[in-house]
Protein backbone atom coordinates (compact mmCIF):
# COMPACT_ATOMS: atom_id res chain seq x y z
CA UNK A 1 0.00 0.00 0.00
CA UNK A 2 1.44 3.33 -0.99
CA UNK A 3 2.24 5.66 1.92
CA UNK A 4 2.94 9.37 1.83
CA UNK A 5 4.45 10.06 5.22
CA UNK A 6 7.47 11.97 4.01
CA UNK A 7 6.61 13.40 0.60
CA UNK A 8 6.26 17.04 1.53
CA UNK A 9 9.42 17.17 3.59
CA UNK A 10 11.39 15.50 0.85
CA UNK A 11 10.01 17.67 -1.92
CA UNK A 12 10.73 20.89 -0.06
CA UNK A 13 14.27 19.84 0.83
CA UNK A 14 15.14 18.36 -2.54
CA UNK A 15 18.24 20.20 -3.70
CA UNK A 16 18.51 19.01 -7.29
CA UNK A 17 17.29 21.18 -10.12
CA UNK A 18 13.74 21.16 -11.48
CA UNK A 19 15.00 19.90 -14.81
CA UNK A 20 16.67 16.89 -13.21
CA UNK A 21 13.79 16.15 -10.85
CA UNK A 22 11.32 16.09 -13.75
CA UNK A 23 13.21 13.41 -15.68
CA UNK A 24 11.22 10.29 -16.45
CA UNK A 25 10.39 8.07 -19.38
CA UNK A 26 12.52 7.48 -22.44
CA UNK A 27 15.21 4.83 -22.58
CA UNK A 28 15.34 2.95 -19.29
CA UNK A 29 19.10 2.56 -19.48
CA UNK A 30 19.58 6.25 -20.21
CA UNK A 31 17.35 7.02 -17.24
CA UNK A 32 19.45 4.77 -14.99
CA UNK A 33 22.63 6.42 -16.23
CA UNK A 34 21.12 9.77 -15.32
CA UNK A 35 20.31 8.57 -11.81
CA UNK A 36 23.84 7.26 -11.41
CA UNK A 37 25.27 10.62 -12.43
CA UNK A 38 22.95 12.37 -9.99
CA UNK A 39 23.98 10.01 -7.20
CA UNK A 40 27.62 10.90 -7.75
CA UNK A 41 26.69 14.60 -7.78
CA UNK A 42 25.18 13.98 -4.36
CA UNK A 43 28.55 12.78 -3.12
CA UNK A 44 28.42 8.99 -3.50
CA UNK A 45 31.54 7.44 -4.99
CA UNK A 46 31.39 5.71 -8.37
CA UNK A 47 32.15 2.25 -6.98
CA UNK A 48 29.24 2.43 -4.54
CA UNK A 49 26.87 3.80 -7.15
CA UNK A 50 27.80 1.16 -9.72
CA UNK A 51 27.40 -1.60 -7.14
CA UNK A 52 23.96 -0.32 -6.13
CA UNK A 53 22.65 -0.08 -9.70
CA UNK A 54 24.33 -3.25 -10.99
CA UNK A 55 21.72 -5.48 -12.65
CA UNK A 56 18.83 -3.04 -12.18
CA UNK A 57 15.92 -3.76 -14.47
CA UNK A 58 12.49 -2.43 -15.26
CA UNK A 59 9.75 -4.51 -13.62
CA UNK A 60 6.54 -4.73 -15.65
CA UNK A 61 4.76 -6.44 -12.74
CA UNK A 62 5.29 -3.33 -10.63
CA UNK A 63 3.59 -1.16 -13.22
CA UNK A 64 0.66 -3.57 -13.48
CA UNK A 65 0.25 -3.57 -9.70
CA UNK A 66 0.35 0.22 -9.63
CA UNK A 67 -2.53 0.42 -12.06
CA UNK A 68 -4.65 -2.46 -10.75
CA UNK A 69 -5.99 -1.46 -7.34
CA UNK A 70 -9.59 -2.40 -8.02
CA UNK A 71 -10.07 -3.67 -4.46
CA UNK A 72 -10.67 -0.06 -3.43
CA UNK A 73 -13.86 -0.03 -5.50
CA UNK A 74 -15.49 -2.13 -2.78
CA UNK A 75 -17.81 -0.47 -0.28
CA UNK A 76 -16.70 -0.21 3.35
CA UNK A 77 -18.78 -3.11 4.70
CA UNK A 78 -17.64 -5.52 1.99
CA UNK A 79 -14.01 -4.39 2.25
CA UNK A 80 -13.98 -4.63 6.05
CA UNK A 81 -15.54 -8.10 6.07
CA UNK A 82 -12.99 -9.24 3.52
CA UNK A 83 -10.01 -7.99 5.53
CA UNK A 84 -11.22 -8.68 9.06
CA UNK A 85 -11.66 -12.33 9.97
CA UNK A 86 -11.91 -14.20 13.26
CA UNK A 87 -8.48 -15.64 12.54
CA UNK A 88 -6.96 -12.18 12.10
CA UNK A 89 -8.57 -10.96 15.30
CA UNK A 90 -7.39 -14.01 17.28
CA UNK A 91 -3.85 -13.77 15.91
CA UNK A 92 -3.83 -10.07 16.68
CA UNK A 93 -4.77 -10.67 20.29
CA UNK A 94 -2.20 -13.46 20.51
CA UNK A 95 0.50 -11.14 19.17
CA UNK A 96 -0.60 -8.46 21.62
CA UNK A 97 0.18 -10.86 24.47
CA UNK A 98 3.39 -12.16 22.90
CA UNK A 99 4.81 -8.66 22.42
CA UNK A 100 3.10 -7.06 25.40
CA UNK A 101 6.26 -5.28 26.58
CA UNK A 102 6.95 -3.95 23.08
CA UNK A 103 3.46 -2.47 22.80
CA UNK A 104 3.86 -0.95 26.26
CA UNK A 105 7.08 0.72 25.06
CA UNK A 106 5.31 1.99 21.93
CA UNK A 107 2.59 3.57 24.06
CA UNK A 108 5.04 4.95 26.60
CA UNK A 109 7.64 6.34 24.16
CA UNK A 110 5.47 7.35 21.21
CA UNK A 111 1.91 7.50 22.50
CA UNK A 112 0.60 4.98 19.97
CA UNK A 113 -1.99 2.43 21.05
CA UNK A 114 -1.35 -1.27 20.44
CA UNK A 115 -4.56 -1.71 18.46
CA UNK A 116 -3.35 0.76 15.85
CA UNK A 117 0.02 -0.97 15.40
CA UNK A 118 -1.62 -4.38 15.28
CA UNK A 119 -4.05 -3.21 12.61
CA UNK A 120 -1.29 -1.98 10.33
CA UNK A 121 0.80 -5.08 11.00
CA UNK A 122 -2.19 -7.27 10.09
CA UNK A 123 -3.26 -5.43 6.95
CA UNK A 124 0.18 -4.69 5.56
CA UNK A 125 1.78 -8.13 5.88
CA UNK A 126 -0.62 -10.42 7.78
CA UNK A 127 1.55 -10.07 10.90
CA UNK A 128 4.75 -10.44 8.90
CA UNK A 129 3.83 -13.65 7.09
CA UNK A 130 3.89 -12.07 3.62
CA UNK A 131 6.03 -8.98 3.13
CA UNK A 132 6.08 -8.90 -0.66
CA UNK A 133 8.43 -10.50 -3.16
CA UNK A 134 9.18 -7.55 -5.45
CA UNK A 135 12.81 -6.53 -5.70
CA UNK A 136 12.73 -3.19 -3.88
CA UNK A 137 15.50 -1.47 -5.83
CA UNK A 138 13.96 -2.47 -9.15
CA UNK A 139 10.48 -1.40 -8.01
CA UNK A 140 11.63 2.06 -6.95
CA UNK A 141 13.66 2.68 -10.10
CA UNK A 142 10.78 1.41 -12.27
CA UNK A 143 8.29 3.74 -10.60
CA UNK A 144 10.76 6.64 -10.81
CA UNK A 145 11.16 6.04 -14.55
CA UNK A 146 7.39 5.82 -15.03
CA UNK A 147 5.96 9.30 -15.63
CA UNK A 148 2.86 8.85 -13.47
CA UNK A 149 4.38 9.83 -10.10
CA UNK A 150 8.17 10.06 -10.44
CA UNK A 151 8.44 12.86 -7.88
CA UNK A 152 7.20 10.47 -5.21
CA UNK A 153 9.50 7.55 -5.93
CA UNK A 154 12.72 9.12 -7.18
CA UNK A 155 13.81 10.32 -3.68
CA UNK A 156 13.30 6.79 -2.41
CA UNK A 157 15.94 5.43 -4.78
CA UNK A 158 18.52 7.69 -3.17
CA UNK A 159 17.26 6.79 0.29
CA UNK A 160 17.76 3.11 -0.59
CA UNK A 161 21.25 3.97 -1.82
CA UNK A 162 21.97 5.61 1.52
CA UNK A 163 20.79 2.48 3.35
CA UNK A 164 23.07 0.46 1.07
CA UNK A 165 26.07 2.51 2.23
CA UNK A 166 25.07 1.67 5.82
CA UNK A 167 24.98 -2.04 5.01
CA UNK A 168 21.22 -2.00 5.67
CA UNK A 169 19.98 -2.68 2.13
CA UNK A 170 20.93 -5.29 -0.46
CA UNK A 171 19.97 -4.08 -3.94
CA UNK A 172 19.97 -7.60 -5.36
CA UNK A 173 18.11 -9.35 -2.53
CA UNK A 174 16.01 -6.86 -0.56
CA UNK A 175 12.34 -7.47 -1.36
CA UNK A 176 9.03 -5.96 -0.35
CA UNK A 177 5.82 -4.51 -1.73
CA UNK A 178 5.39 -3.32 -5.32
CA UNK A 179 5.63 0.33 -4.23
CA UNK A 180 8.98 -0.11 -2.50
CA UNK A 181 7.91 -0.62 1.10
CA UNK A 182 9.97 -2.96 3.24
CA UNK A 183 9.31 -5.04 6.34
CA UNK A 184 6.49 -6.15 8.60
CA UNK A 185 4.73 -2.78 8.68
CA UNK A 186 5.89 -1.78 5.18
CA UNK A 187 8.05 1.32 5.45
CA UNK A 188 9.74 3.12 2.58
CA UNK A 189 13.52 3.65 2.66
CA UNK A 190 13.41 7.29 3.76
CA UNK A 191 11.01 6.39 6.57
CA UNK A 192 13.45 3.75 7.74
CA UNK A 193 16.24 6.33 7.80
CA UNK A 194 14.09 8.86 9.67
CA UNK A 195 12.19 6.57 12.03
CA UNK A 196 13.95 3.21 12.24
CA UNK A 197 14.24 1.92 15.82
CA UNK A 198 16.42 -0.92 17.12
CA UNK A 199 13.69 -2.42 19.23
CA UNK A 200 15.40 -5.70 20.16
CA UNK A 201 18.76 -4.16 21.04
CA UNK A 202 20.91 -6.11 18.56
CA UNK A 203 22.46 -2.96 17.10
CA UNK A 204 20.50 -3.15 13.81
CA UNK A 205 17.14 -2.01 12.48
CA UNK A 206 15.69 -5.14 10.90
CA UNK A 207 12.11 -4.47 9.86
CA UNK A 208 11.83 -7.74 7.93
CA UNK A 209 12.87 -10.13 10.71
CA UNK A 210 12.35 -8.32 14.03
CA UNK A 211 8.83 -7.58 15.24
CA UNK A 212 10.10 -5.24 18.01
CA UNK A 213 12.08 -3.24 15.44
CA UNK A 214 9.12 -3.05 13.05
CA UNK A 215 6.50 -2.16 15.66
CA UNK A 216 8.54 0.51 17.42
CA UNK A 217 9.64 1.99 14.10
CA UNK A 218 6.01 2.16 13.01
CA UNK A 219 5.07 3.82 16.29
CA UNK A 220 7.84 6.41 15.96
CA UNK A 221 6.73 7.12 12.39
CA UNK A 222 3.13 7.70 13.50
CA UNK A 223 4.31 10.04 16.25
CA UNK A 224 6.39 11.92 13.67
CA UNK A 225 3.27 12.25 11.52
CA UNK A 226 1.36 13.93 14.35
CA UNK A 227 -0.19 11.13 16.42
CA UNK A 228 -1.65 12.55 19.63
CA UNK A 229 -1.02 10.38 22.68
CA UNK A 230 -3.97 9.26 24.74
CA UNK A 231 -6.63 10.35 22.25
CA UNK A 232 -9.12 8.18 20.33
CA UNK A 233 -9.09 7.95 16.55
CA UNK A 234 -12.51 6.53 15.64
CA UNK A 235 -15.73 5.86 17.50
CA UNK A 236 -18.85 4.13 16.22
CA UNK A 237 -22.02 6.15 16.76
CA UNK A 238 -25.74 6.01 16.18
CA UNK A 239 -27.28 8.87 14.22
CA UNK A 240 -30.83 10.24 14.29
CA UNK A 241 -33.29 9.43 11.53
CA UNK A 242 -33.20 13.03 10.32
CA UNK A 243 -30.47 15.67 10.42
CA UNK A 244 -28.54 17.93 8.09
CA UNK A 245 -26.47 15.23 6.39
CA UNK A 246 -24.37 17.82 4.55
CA UNK A 247 -22.51 18.27 7.84
CA UNK A 248 -21.11 14.75 7.47
CA UNK A 249 -17.74 14.05 5.89
CA UNK A 250 -14.16 15.00 6.64
CA UNK A 251 -14.69 18.56 5.36
CA UNK A 252 -16.70 19.43 8.48
CA UNK A 253 -15.43 19.34 12.05
CA UNK A 254 -17.38 20.10 15.21
CA UNK A 255 -16.79 19.17 18.81
CA UNK A 256 -18.19 15.86 19.92
CA UNK A 257 -20.41 17.84 22.27
CA UNK A 258 -21.91 19.68 19.28
CA UNK A 259 -22.54 16.38 17.49
CA UNK A 260 -24.36 15.17 20.60
CA UNK A 261 -26.65 18.21 20.41
CA UNK A 262 -27.64 17.04 16.91
CA UNK A 263 -28.59 13.62 18.22
CA UNK A 264 -25.39 11.68 17.55
CA UNK A 265 -24.86 9.08 20.28
CA UNK A 266 -21.94 6.73 21.00
CA UNK A 267 -22.68 3.07 20.45
CA UNK A 268 -20.25 2.25 23.26
CA UNK A 269 -18.61 4.38 25.94
CA UNK A 270 -18.68 8.17 25.93
CA UNK A 271 -17.97 10.81 23.31
CA UNK A 272 -14.65 12.65 23.61
CA UNK A 273 -16.47 15.91 24.32
CA UNK A 274 -13.58 18.35 24.01
CA UNK A 275 -12.14 17.02 20.76
CA UNK A 276 -13.02 18.10 17.22
CA UNK A 277 -14.61 15.34 15.20
CA UNK A 278 -16.06 14.61 11.78
CA UNK A 279 -19.12 12.45 11.17
CA UNK A 280 -18.22 9.63 8.77
CA UNK A 281 -21.02 7.90 6.85
CA UNK A 282 -19.12 5.55 4.51
CA UNK A 283 -22.33 4.17 2.96
CA UNK A 284 -24.72 7.02 3.57
CA UNK A 285 -27.00 7.93 6.43
CA UNK A 286 -28.63 4.48 6.51
CA UNK A 287 -25.34 2.63 6.91
CA UNK A 288 -22.51 2.49 9.48
CA UNK A 289 -21.65 5.74 11.26
CA UNK A 290 -18.49 6.90 13.04
CA UNK A 291 -17.00 9.99 14.60
CA UNK A 292 -13.44 10.52 13.39
CA UNK A 293 -11.12 12.37 15.77
CA UNK A 294 -7.82 14.15 14.89
CA UNK A 295 -5.75 10.95 15.09
CA UNK A 296 -7.90 9.44 12.35
CA UNK A 297 -6.36 11.84 9.84
CA UNK A 298 -2.89 10.51 10.63
CA UNK A 299 -3.94 7.18 9.10
CA UNK A 300 -4.06 8.94 5.72
CA UNK A 301 -0.33 9.61 5.96
CA UNK A 302 0.11 5.83 5.92
CA UNK A 303 -2.35 5.11 3.14
CA UNK A 304 -4.50 7.44 1.04
CA UNK A 305 -7.48 5.14 0.44
CA UNK A 306 -10.52 6.24 2.47
CA UNK A 307 -11.90 2.70 2.62
CA UNK A 308 -8.56 1.22 3.71
CA UNK A 309 -8.03 3.89 6.36
CA UNK A 310 -11.53 3.55 7.80
CA UNK A 311 -11.20 -0.24 7.90
CA UNK A 312 -7.78 -0.09 9.58
CA UNK A 313 -9.02 2.43 12.15
CA UNK A 314 -12.09 0.32 12.89
CA UNK A 315 -10.02 -2.87 13.12
CA UNK A 316 -7.76 -1.16 15.67
CA UNK A 317 -10.88 -0.57 17.77
CA UNK A 318 -11.98 -4.19 17.36
CA UNK A 319 -8.61 -5.42 18.58
CA UNK A 320 -9.10 -3.30 21.69
CA UNK A 321 -12.55 -4.70 22.44
CA UNK A 322 -15.06 -2.77 20.31
CA UNK A 323 -18.06 -4.73 18.98
CA UNK A 324 -18.72 -5.57 15.35
CA UNK A 325 -20.01 -2.41 13.67
CA UNK A 326 -23.70 -2.03 12.86
CA UNK A 327 -23.89 -2.28 9.07
CA UNK A 328 -27.37 -0.74 9.02
CA UNK A 329 -29.45 -0.97 5.86
CA UNK A 330 -27.79 1.34 3.34
CA UNK A 331 -29.09 2.01 -0.13
CA UNK A 332 -27.29 -0.04 -2.75
CA UNK A 333 -24.18 1.67 -4.04
CA UNK A 334 -22.81 1.86 -7.56
CA UNK A 335 -20.59 -0.70 -9.26
CA UNK A 336 -17.29 0.24 -10.83
CA UNK A 337 -18.68 0.99 -14.30
CA UNK A 338 -21.59 2.98 -12.85
CA UNK A 339 -19.21 4.90 -10.61
CA UNK A 340 -17.14 5.87 -13.64
CA UNK A 341 -20.27 7.09 -15.39
CA UNK A 342 -21.14 9.14 -12.33
CA UNK A 343 -17.62 10.60 -12.19
CA UNK A 344 -17.82 11.49 -15.88
CA UNK A 345 -21.17 13.26 -15.40
CA UNK A 346 -19.89 15.14 -12.35
CA UNK A 347 -16.73 16.14 -14.20
CA UNK A 348 -18.78 17.37 -17.17
CA UNK A 349 -20.77 19.49 -14.71
CA UNK A 350 -17.61 21.16 -13.47
CA UNK A 351 -16.90 19.11 -10.35
CA UNK A 352 -13.34 18.06 -9.52
CA UNK A 353 -13.58 14.32 -8.94
CA UNK A 354 -9.92 13.62 -9.62
CA UNK A 355 -9.14 10.61 -11.75
CA UNK A 356 -12.13 8.84 -13.33
CA UNK A 357 -11.33 5.40 -11.93
CA UNK A 358 -14.55 4.02 -10.46
CA UNK A 359 -13.25 4.56 -6.91
CA UNK A 360 -15.25 6.62 -4.41
CA UNK A 361 -12.36 8.79 -3.28
CA UNK A 362 -12.34 12.09 -1.41
CA UNK A 363 -12.91 14.22 -4.51
CA UNK A 364 -15.85 12.15 -5.69
CA UNK A 365 -17.41 12.05 -2.22
CA UNK A 366 -17.22 15.82 -1.88
CA UNK A 367 -18.69 16.33 -5.36
CA UNK A 368 -21.50 13.87 -4.70
CA UNK A 369 -22.37 15.62 -1.47
CA UNK A 370 -22.48 19.02 -3.15
CA UNK A 371 -24.70 17.86 -6.01
CA UNK A 372 -27.00 15.93 -3.64
CA UNK A 373 -27.58 19.14 -1.72
CA UNK A 374 -28.38 21.05 -4.91
CA UNK A 375 -30.83 18.34 -5.97
CA UNK A 376 -32.59 18.28 -2.61
CA UNK A 377 -31.42 14.75 -1.79
CA UNK A 378 -29.93 13.62 1.55
CA UNK A 379 -26.40 15.05 1.23
CA UNK A 380 -24.56 12.13 2.78
CA UNK A 381 -21.93 11.70 -0.01
CA UNK A 382 -23.15 8.17 -0.83
CA UNK A 383 -23.79 7.82 -4.57
CA UNK A 384 -26.75 5.67 -5.56
CA UNK A 385 -28.57 4.71 -8.74
CA UNK A 386 -31.18 7.33 -7.89
CA UNK A 387 -28.51 10.04 -7.97
CA UNK A 388 -27.05 8.73 -11.22
CA UNK A 389 -30.53 8.71 -12.77
CA UNK A 390 -31.13 12.32 -11.74
CA UNK A 391 -27.88 13.37 -13.36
Amino acid sequence: MLKTSFWLALLTSWSISTAVSAQCGGSFQAFVNGMKSEAMQRGYDAQTVNAFFAGVRQDAKVLRADRAQGVFQLDFTTFARRLISSDRINRGRSNAKRYDSVFDRAARNYGVSRGVLLAFWAFETDYGSFQGDFNTRNALVTLSHDCRRPELFRPQVFAALELFTRDAFNPARTTGAWAGEIGMVQMLPQDIIDNGVDGDGDGKVSLKTSAPDALLSGAKMLQHLGWRAGEPWLQEVNVPAQMDWSKSGLRTQMTARDWAKLGVRPRQGKLADGLPASLILPQGHKGPAFLAYPNFRVFFEWNQSFTYVLTAAYFANRLEGAPVFDAGNPDKGLGGAEMKRLQEKLSQSGYDVGKIDGILGAGTRASVQDVQKKLGMPADAWPTQALLNKL
